[in-house]
């Protein structure tokens, strides 16, 4: 990705609210969302982040005011109720419509009046899913997090051989993603603890949550071909929030031989609005493999990837209980940052169709739980307590060792770099609530 105009730290926007230094959508960012007005029967579609506002874009092609040609075609995709055709039209044509959204919303343009008829407030909308996901992979990239999981249960062999030579993943459930604000019930399935003779069917008592980025894919590649390292840019829309929630006790009964299913597949929560790839450009960082660990085979790696492979950006988990829900309160639980994943998103793409697999517009790419290396960087209950042997106190007094329910659960994101605006990713927020009868 390459710095452009859009990147520019001195563009002011003539939305106030974008300008204020603590929105998470300045005009340097322009996340995209679908959406629609609050009880309302109007179609979902494609808009755009502004300050606490969202740019309709069906509005905005309707009134003719996108002039470039490219930008024109891109806005008609992403006015759909479902942003996988814009996705599926390449780098160039996101761009161009980015750029055209930007030189719009800009302090000084020459149709400002017009362009503010296409806004509305983003306290009345709501959103659905950004795209149609017909894959979800979900990754294992953050090594302290694979560490920190493995000493509770193989002390002696934390991390597996094949670790840090592979970026590990599993196909996850597409149909059970839900948008930020849809709630879920505690999921019930077989669980066996060490002290019962046989498993039992009965709700999770060790549900948590998974603090990860999603990656959505923008243009897919053919069966057969791979996408290399330096070309995963290409392909990559944007990345959104993602909370992959989990029941360990469940997980913990059924993960072997196969890896996770019931103890995933029931609810995983994305933010609704897709940061693109475009503007995270000034804050790619260096990525390096620590000397003494195994460097990557070759389709792994590359000049460039070592150059600007990383991304920068900060990652905050906040717990919610009911009691805490009446005087409208969160504890925060961790602060961590993506630059610390072992496996690049770079390098997810590259594993992910190196034996020819083809990706395709919409799809969805988990980071996996991003943890650091103390336990306040920790993206999960299960690092943070324990499993449970080590109760967190929240600051109201409570304790939790997993969630409880109507327990409510709140990630966000932001990106920060000298030289350059902070953008934000906006929130996924979920709650628990009981299992059904």
């Amino acid at each position: 990705m390459h710095l452009n105009e859009t990147h520019d730290a001195q563009l002011k926007s003539w939305v106030e609210s974008a300008n204020d230094g603590r929105t998470d959508f300045p005009i340097q960012n322009l996340p995209f969302a679908v959406f629609r007005r609050k009880n309302s029967s109007e179609h979902f579609r494609g808009g755009v982040a502004i300050g606490d506002r969202v740019l309709d874009l069906q509005a905005l092609h309707s009134a003719g005011l996108i002039a470039d040609a490219r930008a024109q075609r891109a806005a008609i995709a992403a006015s759909a109720d479902s942003l996988n055709d814009f996705m599926a039209l390449g780098h160039t044509s996101w761009s161009a419509l980015r750029l055209e959204i930007s030189r719009g919303l800009r302090v000084g343009a020459s149709a400002q009046s017009a362009w503010q008829k296409c806004l509305v407030a983003q306290d009345d909308v709501e959103y659905k899913l950004p795209a149609d996901i017909g894959d979800y992979t979900d990754f294992y990239t953050s090594i302290h997090h694979a560490s920190n999981v493995g000493k509770l249960f193989r002390p002696d062999q934390p991390l597996m051989p094949n670790y840090q030579w592979i970026p590990i993943g599993y196909h996850g459930r597409a149909s059970s993603i839900v948008v930020s604000g849809q709630n879920f019930h505690r999921p019930k399935s077989q669980i066996k603890t060490p002290n019962d003779d046989a498993p039992q069917l009965k709700p999770s008592q060790k549900l948590d949550y998974e603090l990860e980025l999603g990656a959505y894919i923008g243009v897919g590649n053919s069966l057969g071909t791979a996408i290399s390292i330096d070309e995963y840019g290409q392909h990559v829309f944007g990345l959104s929030l993602l909370n992959d929630w989990s029941a360990r006790d469940v997980q913990a009964w059924e993960y072997q031989p196969l890896g996770p299913f019931l103890s995933k597949n029931f609810a995983s929560s994305v933010s609704p609005w897709i940061v693109t790839l475009e503007a995270l450009a000034p804050f790619m960082a260096a990525w390096a493999r620590p000397a003494d660990h195994p460097q990557p085979l070759d389709y792994l790696d590359s000049a460039a990837h070592r150059a600007h492979g990383a991304l920068n950006i900060s990652l905050d988990v906040f717990l919610q209980t009911a009691t805490m829900r009446e005087r409208d309160t969160w504890h925060h639980v961790s602060h961590g940052n993506y630059k610390d994943a072992y496996w690049t998103l770079a390098q997810m793409v590259a594993h992910h169709s190196i034996n020819g697999c083809n990706l395709r517009a919409g799809d969805l790419l988990g980071s996996g739980t991003q943890s650091g290396d103390t336990l306040e960087q920790a993206g999960a209950l299960i690092e943070l307590t324990a499993n449970g042997a080590n109760p967190l106190t929240l600051s109201n007094g409570e304790t939790r060792t997993f969630l409880q329910d109507f327990d409510s659960v709140k990630m966000s994101a932001y990106c920060a770099a000298d030289g350059f605006v902070k953008i934000g990713f906006g929130e996924v927020v979920g709650q628990v609530l009981p299992a059904l009868a």
